[in-house]
């Protein structure tokens, strides 16, 4: 038996991982990650490092992020502190699912973690204050390959469930350009 429960997304690429949790009377324990289980589970990637972000505000959007080749992560998202919208969007020209996002709540409570493959802009938008998020990933950064596609972009439609009316962004993240003008995959 295994600690993970594995499911698909709409997006066939997009997994959907549940860590098992054991609860008691002194809290919880959970196996975040297992490189075995995963294995049986059809996932088998390397990743090489682990990232952490804290967000202060309510309603921060980070992304929509992704690497070019050779460069080109996979992630694999989870959340330590807090909640967030987590959303990952096809850029394979090649794809039947080009252009469609799928997004996921992920929190500290719920454990669920997302799986973004190579091939998807990634991006999340905090939903409660001081949210701390820990992810994966495959390949180490690379400013030469580091790009991304705006998150209001009108042809990705992506519905971020916006708590505020504008969301804190980065000066990058202000400049993304839109998917015509972004590069893509294939």
């Amino acid at each position: 038996m295994t600690n993970f429960a594995i499911s698909s997304s709409p997006i066939p690429e997009v997994k959907i991982i549940q860590p098992r949790k054991f609860e008691d009377d002194r809290g919880f324990f959970v196996e975040t990650y297992s490189r075995p289980a995963l294995a049986m589970g059809g996932i088998e990637i390397e990743f090489i490092q682990d990232n952490q972000s804290l967000s202060l505000a309510t309603g921060t959007l980070r992304g929509l992020h992704f690497q070019r080749p050779p460069f080109a992560q996979d992630k694999l998202v989870r959340v330590i502190r807090g909640r967030i919208w987590d959303v990952a969007v096809d850029l394979r020209r090649s794809s039947p699912t080009f252009r469609q996002w799928f997004g996921l709540e992920l929190s500290a409570e719920n454990q669920t973690q997302l799986l973004v493959p190579v091939g998807f802009a990634h991006g999340f938008l905090t939903l409660e204050p001081d949210t701390e998020v820990i992810y994966k990933v495959s390949a180490p950064y690379s400013r030469d390959h580091d790009v991304g596609v705006a998150w209001d972009d009108p042809d990705l439609a992506v519905a971020w469930p916006l708590p505020v009316s504008r969301p804190v962004l980065s000066a990058k993240d202000s400049a993304l350009p839109g998917l015509s003008d972004a590069a893509t995959f294939d």
